[in-house]
């Protein structure tokens, strides 16, 4: 196209085009100009099943979804008994999905955090899910990361540094601070990992609703009080597995 019809509106190139593929007679490129093309609709009508519409504007329309981040929370716990590590992420669609991971040494607390946060990154670059936003409420891991906090110990430099790579892997990673009570979730599936401890097993642990004694009792009359004896009632409550 010239630097002149560069210039054409979307449907001026659109009948530019189709002078180009049904004109038998060649016509010269400079002279195509507006009136030619008024020329060639008013001798080349448009067919009856094709339908103008006055719905679109005269511009190029282009709308692609965007659909917000995913969000991945992160907690690792160390104790006695064991070392664990807790991942959630919460999808674009507002699904939740759990993980809760025994780790296989005895970490620190912090070293435990940076397992899980590994742990989340790595799924979500097996997922290619891109653009993802990280919460954690290990000040020290997320400042480290952030850049803020030096890295002093050598054993933590190995976790930070592979961190950084998943992150770079990633490319759209949005990184941040939140209180234990804003990230209760993930902390409860790392201290039940590290609870619960099975050396080379997976165990699944369902989690019920169940509500044992019904909640409200009718008050005894009076008579009921002074008869010696009782009558016990059991009440049926739906539950849920």
């Amino acid at each position: 196209m010239t630097p002149n019809e560069l210039n054409y509106s979307p449907i001026e190139k659109l009948c530019l085009s189709l002078i180009f593929q049904f004109e038998i007679i060649y016509v010269p490129q400079k002279a195509v100009k507006g009136q030619a093309l008024a020329d060639f609709l008013a001798d080349h009508p448009i067919p009856a099943y094709w339908e103008l519409s006055n719905e679109f504007p005269d511009e190029d329309v282009l709308v692609i979804e965007v659909k917000p981040p995913w969000k991945m929370y992160f907690d690792g716990a160390s104790n006695k008994e064991g070392a664990g590590a807790g991942v959630i992420f919460v999808t674009s669609d507002g699904e939740v999905l759990p993980y809760s991971f025994t780790l296989t040494q005895n970490f620190s607390n912090n070293v435990a955090e940076y397992q899980a946060l590994i742990l989340g990154l790595e799924m979500a670059v097996d997922i290619k899910q891109l653009h993802l936003q990280v919460y954690g409420d290990s000040a020290l891991v997320i400042n480290q990361l952030l850049g803020s906090y030096e890295v002093r110990k050598p054993e933590l430099l190995p976790y930070h540094n592979y961190a950084r790579k998943l992150m770079g892997w990633l490319g759209d990673v949005e990184i941040e601070h939140v209180p234990r009570k804003e990230n209760k979730q993930a902390d409860a599936l790392a201290n039940l990992a590290s609870t619960i401890s099975m050396p080379n097993n997976e165990a699944r642990v369902p989690i019920c609703k169940n509500w044992v004694v019904p909640p409200v009792f009718e008050e005894e009359s009076d008579e009921e009080k002074e008869d010696d004896n009782y009558t016990v009632e059991v009440f049926e409550i739906e539950k849920e597995d």
